[in-house]
């Protein structure tokens, strides 16, 4: 069920995405008389489709291949590659015979609509869900440093006093992608009363890639209790219940949840005591192989020490622009790493399952909108890539144009369309392919 949850929430996100992209190229090209044959959601690839229906001069539809959807423009050189309209006299009603700064509008009316949708997602979820943080200042216990965390030096329990000489506000920004891409990054924390600079290596992006990126390196250090008990689990097993307290594990004193994970020894009893309401048990548990006990852990002091604010109107959409823009400034450095070879694109470009693990498994409209906010910003950045066949190549082309005062030769753009799919074909494969072997290596 939990996968197709996860089936379910990428489909539908695509949907809103593609079409709504889709639209944008189609309102463009409607408002200078321009005729559009074909409106699809996914791919009509071989002519195969799961519906359709024609109205007026455009026939509307859904694929079954949902790699993203497509208009087809009349007079256009474009996926669909149909040499035959280019053949005849140019008309009136064709992409082809309208102005270049027209033709470049509906170039732009897709990563438009999508960068619109991105900021109006965001800002709205502001006002609607708000934003909930922990205070740098309430992080009373410091950090529990994670393998990648103690491979650059921060230790369990340091305290985050600045980064890169700026006092911290969120805790949260201590793991800003802009601060993990950033060159000469360095945290100053307290450690025992005494003031540490810990500066993170020049492939430190690379390593957070290859060792951080589904844990991060850092996270707040928090007291919990036991929340939910997973069926057929030690916990579940040897009666540990919801709202218990691990006091200790074979004598060592359990004050952090990350205590738990370094004292459990797979294969072996070991004993518990538990604080229940006012009574102390003690417990031995058979750990099995996965050295695991089988509970969620519940940071009961979160809530008292967690903030949320909530937004105006007049607040939202300036707020949501900004995360927007910090989106794309984030993906114009992560790109330039990764063509300096300073980021292993295998590890950094996402495919449709890494895609879904990040949806999860229940369904959480906050989070949902969260991620297809952030899906639409970056997919207005990708489209907008110089690569033939995409928006970003035909405006290229199109500012050529207008430099030039000439079109480019049809022939010309027939064949750097038919470049362009090539690039963006292995680019899929390599993702596809990519993400397979990431999901399987990680299981």
């Amino acid at each position: 069920m939990g996968v197709l949850t996860m089936v379910g929430q990428v489909m539908l996100a695509l949907a809103i995405l593609i079409t709504l992209h889709e639209l944008g190229h189609f309102w463009a090209a409607r408002a200078f008389g321009i005729r559009v044959e074909k409106f699809f959601l996914f791919f009509d690839a071989w002519g195969l489709k799961l519906f359709s229906f024609k109205k007026g001069d455009t026939e509307y539809g859904i694929g079954w291949l949902p790699l993203g959807g497509y208009v087809k423009i009349a007079g256009m050189v474009d996926e669909s590659l149909d040499k035959e309209q280019l053949n005849t006299p140019p008309q009136s009603w064709e992409f082809r015979s309208k102005p270049a700064w027209q033709r470049l509008i509906v170039m732009l009316g897709g990563v438009t609509v999508n960068a619109i949708l991105g900021i109006l997602i965001m800002s709205l979820s502001l006002m609607y869900y708000g934003d909930e943080y922990m205070p740098n200042a309430n992080v009373k216990y410091g950090v529990h440093a994670l393998p990648l965390g103690k491979k650059i030096g921060f230790l369990d329990g340091d305290k985050i006093v600045n980064i890169n000489g700026q006092a911290l506000d969120k805790f949260s920004d201590a793991l800003n992608p802009k601060v993990i891409l950033g060159d000469g990054t360095y945290y100053v924390v307290d450690r025992n009363g005494q003031q540490i600079t810990i500066k993170t290596p020049n492939n430190f992006e690379d390593l957070y890639t290859k060792l951080g990126k589904d844990s991060g390196f850092i996270v707040e250090r928090r007291k919990f209790k036991l929340g939910n008990i997973g069926p057929a689990t030690p916990a579940a097993k040897f009666d540990l219940r919801t709202d218990d307290y691990i006091l200790s594990i074979d004598s060592h004193i359990i004050t952090y949840f990350d205590e738990v994970k370094r004292v459990l020894k797979p294969n072996t009893q070991q004993t518990f005591v538990i604080l229940r309401g006012k009574d102390t048990l003690k417990k031995v548990i058979k750990i099995e192989k996965e050295a695991i006990v089988g509970f969620n852990p519940i940071a009961y002091e979160y809530d008292s020490l967690s903030k949320k604010q909530y937004y105006s109107i007049v607040e939202a959409f300036p707020e949501g622009t900004k995360r927007a823009k910090e989106l794309i400034a984030t993906q114009l450095v992560a790109f330039g790493k990764m063509f300096k070879g300073e980021m292993d694109p295998r590890k950094s470009l996402a495919g449709p399952i890494q895609i879904g693990k990040l949806f999860g498994e229940n369904w959480d409209w906050f989070r949902f909108w969260g991620f297809t906010a952030m899906i639409s910003i970056v997919l207005a950045f990708m489209n907008l890539l110089p690569i033939p066949a995409l928006d970003g190549g035909h405006v290229v082309f199109l500012i050529v144009e207008m430099v030039i005062r000439r079109p480019l030769p049809e022939k010309f753009m027939y064949f750097m369309q038919m470049v362009g799919m090539f690039i963006l074909l292995a680019l899929m494969i390599f993702i596809f392919g990519n993400d397979i072997v990431q999901t399987w290596f990680s299981n």
